[in-house]
This record gives C-alpha cells, structure tokens and sequence, in this order.
C-alpha cells in the first residue's frame, strides 16, 4: 500500500495538464476578481498535493476535500460548506463538475451547475447544463448560468 501511495503522489508531483479551456477560463475569472475554489471528494492529502503541485499556478480562494465536511459527494454538503466560505448562497455559485457524483452534490446543493464530462457518463437532468469542453465556455457564460438560476427543460 505504501509503494501504491509513493508512486500516487510522485504522479501526481508530475503534474497533470488541465482539461482544454480550463486556464482560460481561470485566468477570465480571476482578471475579473471572481474567485473560486477547489471543491473535490478526494482526501486532503491528495487536494494538498495537487494544489502545491500540478495546480500551484492557480489562485484558488480556497479547497475543500472529503475531509471537510461530514459528507463528501454526492451529498450536497461540499457545495453549501464552499458556499458558506464565499459568503453567498448555493445559488450565487455555479459548479463545474464531471462526475455522476459531483453534479448530484451541486445540484442538491441548489448551485447553478455546468457539467463536462470526462471518464463517467453524466445523466442528463433539467438542471445541468452540459458542454463537451471549457474551450466552448467563458466567464460570461457562467455569470449568465447564475443569472438564469435552475434550467427547466
């Protein structure tokens, strides 16, 4: 397990490149002094690891891991705790997810959620708006997917 761990996190030093349009689209946000935060089910061990690594040029106002809150995603837990830490509620944020688990986490959440997916499939629900990539997304594209609050049909 300790070697499994070693190369785990000698990977992820490595870095891993962001999926296309994200920087971008980070980069907009933080131009337009919008902050925005790391919210992941992963352990903190991990997060830590990959904000001080791979993620270390990217000014998140803050993370929040699985060991955060008392329950991780899908639960909607994460999302209100980042909610609350921004100081606005759920409906004020928009998720960016690309998990089965973490869309159902922002979406009981009440936050305006935009999925890409990558590895699971995501179901389709009248509150998610799907984009196949971030190169198709920008910073006015999310401040219109709060303004709009939850998508019907």
């Amino acid at each position: 397990m300790a070697e499994l761990g070693d190369e785990f996190f000698r990977r992820v030093d490595e870095g891993a490149p962001l999926r296309p349009g994200a920087q971008r689209l980070l980069s907009q946000l933080a131009d337009q002094g919008v902050p925005f935060a790391l919210v992941s089910a992963s352990p903190r061990t991990v997060v830590d690891s990959v904000a001080r690594g791979a993620l270390a040029h990217v000014p998140f106002a803050f993370t929040l891991s699985a060991d955060d809150t008392v329950r991780t995603k899908p639960h909607p837990d994460p999302y209100r705790a980042a909610a609350e830490r921004f100081g606005v509620p759920p409906a004020a944020c928009v998720a960016v997810e690309d998990s089965p688990d973490g869309a159902a986490s922002a979406e009981a959440a009440g936050c305006a959620l935009l999925v890409v997916p990558s590895l699971l499939p995501v179901p389709p629900s009248p509150r998610r708006i799907f984009a196949d990539s971030l190169d198709e997304i920008d910073a006015a594209d999310l401040h219109r997917y709060v303004e709009a609050g939850p998508q019907e049909g």
